[in-house]
């Protein structure tokens, strides 16, 4: 109600424009001034919506919005149509009402449209989420039962490396108890007979010492041939590498081992067919094989190795090798010798030379490929021209007379034109050609 403002509005005067309650529209009726105003009663909800207080218009409020300006777009009242919109096209409002009414219902059909792709959208995101949700509680049901298995390889690998460990020390602690118990054995022998002759010369006769003499030497002699080590029969030198691959334990892969072997400088070997000769310019290179002190090739890599070769004519002319880890003990050292003459090759494992360090490497000249022609002789290509020269340099009297007959500087059989060698796969012996050997050359192929 527009008096009262407490009551539901029930009806509305015509002639004021406002809305009532019931007990307003009693009090409107009764009342002089308002007597002659026609009251309407409002049958629902929606009539009392759709039968709001009129309008007004914003720049003069005592007039109620009648028409509508189409240039503006808007509602105006009487006086506005007589001012600023005078020379605009006005309607009333039923008149216009029916475009701009389809207007507004297409855009909102199309924003029920959106609503509807939006609803849409929201469902497919809840519905993403829980299966993100799923999706992830799946994964992590995977990964615990992946960690589970992953800490039961890991124990399993620990139990293994601990009996392993315990196996190894009670090896060692036999090894050494069986040490201990011939050392005790081989002394206590040794001080019965040392007694024992002790007393016989402090003691016994002449005579007696004369009789037991043989016996007594023959036991001490034998006692003292005894091999025995002074040093311990085993190390304590047990090494756990936590990054060593240990293998596979229950379908993961493990890394943990325990080392016990020791690399022995003295034991490794040298192999390879680059270790007497080389060729200067060409890439040499011989294997390093490690092994332990028992002569047992090591498993694994990750050594000191240290190689150096120099000239030893040239103090100044070094080589720089490559020293490649094959991660199985062995190391495979390369290098390219600029310089022809001898070498001195070191390998040194641990700062101690392995055995057949330091040796000595004959560096040749770079190999000389053949400059000649490989064929038997220059007259049988000639057909046997009396004035055909070999490219050796040789000469036939009379001409030719056969293949196999031969002239000075002519082996007699297929050979290097340059040189004389017989076997076609050989290195030239000749230096570098001079320019009437290849004139020479020239002919003898022209020929």
């Amino acid at each position: 109600c527009d008096l009262c403002a407490d009551g539901a509005a029930a009806g509305r005067c015509l002639t004021c424009g406002v809305r009532l309650c019931r007990f307003c529209c009693r009090a409107h009726r009764r009342q002089k001034k308002t007597a002659s105003h026609a009251v309407t009663e409002l049958e629902n909800t929606k009539d009392c919506s759709q039968a709001g207080r009129p309008l007004l218009c914003p720049s003069h409020p005592t007039e109620e919005l009648q028409l509508f300006c189409e240039q503006c777009d808007q509602p105006v009242c009487r006086h506005c149509v007589l001012g600023r919109h005078r020379q605009h096209p006005c309607d009333f409002p039923g008149n216009v009402i029916h475009r701009h009414g389809d207007a507004l219902r297409e855009l909102l059909k199309s924003s029920q449209q959106h609503m509807d792709t939006l609803e849409d959208a929201l469902n497919q995101v809840d519905e993403m989420g829980g299966a993100v949700r799923s999706r992830a509680e799946a994964v992590a049901a995977e990964i615990c039962l992946f960690a589970r298995g992953y800490v039961k390889a890991i124990e399993e690998h620990r139990d293994r490396l601990l009996k392993q460990l315990e196996d190894l020390k009670v090896q060692k602690e036999n090894l050494l108890q069986l040490q201990k118990a011939q050392l005790q054995q081989l002394l206590l022998d040794m001080r019965t007979g040392v007694e024992f002759t002790e007393h016989l010369l402090m003691s016994g006769s002449d005579v007696e010492i004369l009789v037991t003499k043989g016996v007594v030497s023959s036991r001490l002699t034998k006692l003292n041939s005894v091999a025995y080590s002074t040093h311990p029969s085993v190390d304590d030198r047990i090494q756990f590498s936590p990054h060593e691959r240990a293998g596979q334990c229950c379908g993961y892969e493990v890394f943990g081992a325990i080392l016990n072997k020791a690399v022995d400088p003295a034991r490794c070997s040298l192999h390879g067919e680059d270790l007497q000769s080389a060729r200067q310019n060409q890439l040499s290179g011989f294997t390093l094989v490690c092994k332990d002190t028992t002569g047992e090739r090591m498993g694994r890599g990750g050594e000191t190795v240290r190689v150096t070769i120099t000239h030893k004519d040239k103090r100044d002319c070094a080589v720089k090798p490559t020293v490649c880890d094959n991660g199985d003990g062995t190391y495979c050292i390369s290098y390219i010798p600029e310089e022809p003459g001898l070498y001195a090759v070191c390998v040194c494992v641990k700062g101690q030379h392995v055995q057949g360090s330091p040796f000595t490497v004959v560096v040749k000249h770079k190999f000389r490929e053949h400059q000649g022609v490989f064929h038997c002789c220059t007259f049988c290509s000639s057909g046997g021209q009396k004035a055909a020269r070999c490219a050796c340099g040789g000469t036939m009297p009379g001409g030719y007379q056969g293949c196999g007959h031969g002239h000075k500087g002519h082996p007699g059989r297929h050979h290097w034109s340059c040189c004389g060698q017989v076997k076609e796969s050989s290195e030239c012996l000749c230096g570098p050609p001079s320019d009437t050997s290849q004139r020479s050359l020239l002919r003898t192929v022209a020929l």
